[in-house]
């Protein structure tokens, strides 16, 4: 026997899908008509902007208030520009320019580009305060490790993607910057009490909710002060206690893909996790990357299931399709941009945040050296380095683990070496190889990644870029004096 045609639907109002591929298939155009809150792109959706927005506009032919979602934060992790890298620093390089003004114009740029091919909801800003130099998630996507910077910072990129007509959605509630582990693979723990979350994590929360953010999303992370055993994504007390009740929060919680194993593991799968993320006040839940037809009607079965045996109440699920599609109206009330994005603003900014320590001299023709560093899942395989913006200067790309350095000094004879990487700090046999090299060989250090404390002794100069974007790249090469 089937669903129940109407409980289904509403079901369906609280989902937010994905599909394979460059072209929405049938079925998820299918799903939108059945009323499917909406679908997230990720870089299997995109090819190029014609593209995009063709697929907007099949996605709209479905229903024309269907919510499109996508995670461009600029910087590492971006969809758009999977292929080459983002034109725009990311948060780490905003947070140390310091302008906030700049800030607001990138992201409004950012939106400018999302709405003009027709995407109604950006799965950003990250707004996480990132206090551990091994956060291995999080990093360069924040605006720095100082609350009251992050909370200004976060304030103007949702000013900003929502003067663009794109809905914000600021991550990940209540702040994933503490911890040293990845919640795509496991559940992280941060054990603080709730004094020190209030005065360190939340404060970019409340900025962001003070500066009308229209979505927030929830982090699969254990904070056993305020959720006990369970992720923040399950807990009431996270979702309406403290982030509706105490902050004042009105717009649409929205989960971080329930497919991550922080949630699917400790809820036993993706249909008991949207269903006990729905029960503590989530509105829209997002399935995760790899999803079909029969994934979304399993995770409305469950659903449905719950409303008929209590697990979940009517007016809980009919509360948070709600928001969902009040989130939707306030999209199609705001409308696209009239602007158009300002790429050359993002490489501009990005050569404001290099920082050079040393001396950048004696550079003629060196050998540059790019460190292999594994991407995140957040991040995608994305490419990053100096190598697209070198202009006649040899290259080569290692593993530190496995690199002889007595090779890398006969490869480069009488030339110095520029050793490129990211999270230099806490990548296998960076440290070591660097040094080896800095003691024998005049090397320049770039750091893409996170500027931890750590700082390599011996080398000529020590130059980070707060990020590893296509514009961080460049202005890295510029400031080298090896870009074309």
């Amino acid at each position: 026997m089937g669903l129940d045609p109407g409980l289904r639907r509403l079901a369906l109002g609280t989902l937010l899908a994905a599909y394979p591929g460059p072209v929405p298939p049938d079925w998820a155009v299918d799903l939108l008509a059945d009323g499917l809150a909406g679908h997230t792109l990720f870089g299997t959706n995109v090819h190029d902007p014609a593209q995009v927005a063709a697929s907007t506009a099949a996605l709209r032919a479905g229903r024309p208030d269907a919510l499109i979602a996508i995670d461009e934060e600029g910087g590492d992790v971006t969809r758009l520009a999977h292929a080459t890298g983002s034109p725009y620093p990311g948060n780490a390089a905003l947070g140390a320019i310091g302008d906030v003004a700049l800030t607001r114009r990138v992201y409004q740029s950012i939106g400018a580009e999302l709405a003009a091919l027709g995407i109604t909801v950006n799965l950003a800003p990250t707004v996480d305060v990132n206090t551990a130099d091994d956060n291995p998630v999080i990093g360069t996507r924040s605006f720095g490790a100082d609350p009251v910077r992050v909370a200004a910072h976060s304030a103007a990129a949702v000013t900003g993607l929502q003067a663009a007509g794109v809905a914000a959605c600021a991550k990940h509630f209540p702040g994933h910057g503490a911890t040293v582990t990845d919640s795509h693979h496991e559940l992280p723990t941060v054990d603080a009490p709730l004094s020190l979350l209030r005065q360190r994590d939340l404060p970019p929360f409340a900025a962001v909710v003070a500066a009308g953010a229209r979505a927030v999303m929830t982090a699969h992370i254990r904070v056993p002060a305020l959720t006990g055993a369970d992720p923040a994504t399950f807990s009431r007390a996270v979702l309406v206690d403290l982030l509706r009740t105490e902050y004042g929060f009105t717009g649409t919680v929205i989960t971080d893909a329930l497919e991550m194993k922080g949630a699917a593991v400790a809820a036993g799968g993706v249909g008991p996790a949207a269903v006990r993320a729905l029960s503590a006040g989530a509105d829209l839940l997002c399935i995760g990357a790899t999803v079909d037809a029969e994934l979304v009607e399993r995770v409305a079965a469950e659903i449905v299931d719950a409303l008929a045996d209590g697990r979940l109440a009517r007016a809980r699920v009919e509360e948070a399709a709600g928001r969902a599609a009040d989130l939707a109206a306030w999209t199609r009330a705001a409308g696209g941009s009239p602007a158009t994005g300002d790429t050359e603003l993002g490489y501009a900014a990005a050569r404001r945040a290099v920082r050079v320590d040393g001396l950048l001299t004696g550079l003629h023709q060196p050998l540059v050296v790019q460190l292999h560093t594994e991407s995140t899942m957040a991040e995608g395989r994305v490419p990053w380095g100096l190598g697209p913006h070198l202009d006649g200067v040899s290259e080569i790309r290692v593993i530190a683990t496995e690199t002889d350095p007595a090779t890398l000094r006969e490869l480069a004879g009488e030339r110095p070496i520029v050793l490129v990487g990211r999270h230099l700090h806490r990548l296998p046999g960076g440290p070591e190889l660097i040094a080896d090299l800095a003691a024998q060989h005049p090397v320049t250090v770039v750091e893409m990644g996170w500027p931890a404390q750590w700082r390599p002794t011996g080398v000529r100069a020590f130059v980070t870029t707060y990020g590893a974007s296509h514009a961080n790249g460049r202005a890295a090469a510029e400031v080298l004096g090896l870009a074309g």
